[in-house]
């Protein structure tokens, strides 16, 4: 079997320049801790994603301190701040303030809609693909190119090989305003979690109760955002798509040839 291997770019900094920077994410109105918020400086590739508890560390070369990392969260407004800024005060408290969404007219206008399966359908257990390093921030999953309006109603995933115990993820999605360029239009976040016993090779997921409404092309990812401890996870793989994926939090999106079979059930525009 070959195992296909998303590159992975490493990054090493001298010890005697490189410093860690530690802090927590929290609620400007609770006070209470975010978890899994995406932190990374912009540009760079370098990133984490904050634990459970909000508590984010990341190391950072001093050569850097002019640069800006972003804190980004599901639901909440983005934050920026400079490196500088953060390397000179000890126990950073990040506040992230909630986003409002406006509630737009509602114009009701006769439409049809046709169920129909969008993604990658065929799975090849000859070339897999998916996560191979607990590496925070790192997502991957695949482009669905459609003209219109749909409704998401349901994820289906083809896994070809899990050897952790249990499997924590965070699933995204994202319009595309662009070839390369992505906007999550979730509203609150979604975990994938079960222990490995209650894993099967088809891993359906139902998406109505989320009412995610995409306009036009969108992505869908699945995101490693909590430490599982050694492991791996890989999906069995399609044709005539692309797999998207990034290495870390806030990092620039890439793409590889062998598309995961991931695949979406939607209500689509006429």
């Amino acid at each position: 079997m070959i195992r296909f291997y998303t590159i992975i770019l490493l990054f090493s900094c001298n010890t005697s320049f490189c410093q860690e920077i530690r802090g927590i994410v929290m609620d400007s109105d609770s006070r209470k801790a975010i978890e899994f918020v995406n932190i990374g400086i912009l540009g760079k590739n370098i990133g984490t994603v904050s634990n459970t508890d909000g508590v984010f560390r990341i190391s950072v070369d001093k050569e850097m301190d002019l640069d800006t990392i972003l804190f980004s969260a599901i639901g909440y407004e983005p934050r920026l701040s400079r490196i500088a800024d953060l390397r000179v005060r000890r126990g950073n408290k990040i506040y992230l303030k909630k986003k409002a969404y406006d509630i737009s007219e509602v114009v009701i206008k006769p439409r049809n809609f046709t169920e129909k399966t969008l993604g990658v359908l065929d799975t090849n257990n000859k070339l897999i693909a998916g996560f191979k390093d607990n590496l925070l921030g790192y997502e991957c999953g695949i482009r669905v190119d459609i003209k219109k309006s749909a409704i998401l109603k349901q994820l289906k995933i083809n896994i070809s090989t899990c050897t952790y115990d249990s499997i924590f993820y965070r699933l995204n999605v994202y319009s595309a305003e662009d070839d390369m360029t992505f906007t999550n239009i979730l509203k609150e976040p979604i975990y994938l979690k079960m222990s490995k016993d209650t894993l099967n090779n088809e891993l359906v997921i139902n998406l109505e109760p989320y009412n995610i409404v995409v306009d036009g092309n969108f992505l869908v990812s699945l995101e490693h955002v909590k430490d599982l401890g050694e492991g791996e996870l890989y999906f069995y793989t399609g044709s005539r798509k692309l797999t998207y994926f990034r290495i870390t939090s806030q990092g620039n999106w890439q793409f590889s040839p062998v598309p995961i079979s991931i695949s979406v059930l939607a209500d689509v525009e006429e």
